[in-house]
């Protein structure tokens, strides 16, 4: 699988072992892939940011939304407490439905007694209806349980994967990409790592390690058809970044209001018709921000340790570079596709624009 480093692409910043948000400990992938005749190309992508053995232990949590025409469900609350646990799944706009409940029947299935009390899921979506038939009930709740099911950590697979699978990015096939950043604070080093699930952008935008390549692109982008219904730059992302560090819920708040700054590296000026949200989690302080109805044998209080705001700084680079480079991944890391109604997205030509 080609990735961005590998075509010598100037990005900055140190990566993890893995360059991929399972370089932060205890984080796990998993995906269900469909791709099925000419009409299925769609999928789920489910992250569990403690793994399987602790999915039900809170992380300090944010959002952030750049602008607002999508759904990540879960938010009101998570706003409310700062707290996330379950795992947090990516799927398509007319998914988040089965996927939502697919959650729900993995908890009860793998630890009954955490879903005794209410689940309230992340399930966040972008749009693939160009290679998709969106309106299509293809994903059941079984493909959010196999999903979940294959979170591993290590390595992570790129491009039209999981629910990355239909998607496009500015006019090329685009999809789930992933990066990571090593960050010293101290005499300590943590990882944040980044994934994108890359659904936006229009050609002409497209910029690499900041040379405007979509200027000079423009050819072969079926996308922008005039029989096409969609303006250019339509869309979404989502993206997910995670961190070892111990942070503040707001800091976990600050670092998603970062993620547009990396995103604006690869192009995009924010399409209205695109919905753009983030959400980070930091895996520190285990357990320390459980919203659980409360047991006579829970202590009085909590402590969190966390990064001083003094010093914040670096991980909010980190979160730059990291979310620049995932989106270089997703369309690197990818093939032409043709899907619904003989609809076809070219890759990004990569002996044009790396010469």
């Amino acid at each position: 699988m080609t990735r961005a480093r590998d075509l010598a692409i100037d990005l900055p910043g140190e990566p993890g072992p893995h360059n991929a948000i399972t370089d932060v400990p205890g984080v796990e992938v998993g995906f269900t892939t469909l791709t099925e005749g000419d009409s299925v190309r769609t999928g789920v992508t489910a992250v569990l940011p403690r793994g399987r053995a602790g999915f039900d232990l809170p992380c300090a949590a944010g959002t952030f939304s750049l602008n607002g025409n999508g759904e990540m469900t879960g938010t009101a609350w998570l706003a409310e407490t700062g707290s996330l646990s379950l795992p947090v799944l990516l799927t398509n706009t007319h998914a988040v439905g089965p996927c939502h409940r697919g959650v729900i029947d993995w908890v009860v299935r793998e630890r009954p007694g955490a879903a005794a009390e209410w689940l309230l899921p992340v399930v966040a979506e972008t749009w693939d209806g160009y290679l998709n038939d969106v309106n299509a009930a293809t994903v059941h709740t079984g493909h959010a349980l196999a999903a979940i099911d294959a979170a591993r950590g290590g390595p992570v697979a790129e491009g039209s994967v999981g629910g990355g699978t239909g998607m496009t990015c500015y006019g090329f096939k685009g999809g789930t990409g992933t990066a990571s950043r090593a960050v010293a604070h101290g005499e300590d080093r943590y990882t944040v790592g980044a994934l994108v699930q890359a659904n936006f952008g229009s050609r002409r935008e497209l910029t690499v390690a900041g040379v405007p390549v979509g200027r000079d692109l423009t050819d072969d982008d079926p996308m922008s058809d005039t029989g096409w219904l969609a303006p250019p730059g339509a869309g979404s992302v989502i993206v997910l970044m995670g961190t070892d560090a111990p942070l503040l819920p707001g800091q976990c708040t600050a670092l998603a209001r970062r993620v547009p700054l990396g995103l604006a590296r690869t192009g995009t000026t924010g399409s209205h018709f695109s919905g753009d949200l983030f959400l980070a989690f930091s895996t520190a302080n285990a357990g320390a921000l459980t919203s659980r109805f409360p047991r006579p044998s829970d202590d009085a209080y909590e402590t969190l340790r966390f990064v001083p705001w003094g010093h914040i700084d670096p991980f909010f680079e980190a979160v730059v570079q990291a979310v620049e480079e995932a989106v270089l991944n997703a369309l690197v890391s990818n093939q032409e596709m043709t899907g619904y109604r003989g609809r076809r997205v070219p890759a990004l030509p990569l002996a044009r624009w790396s010469r």
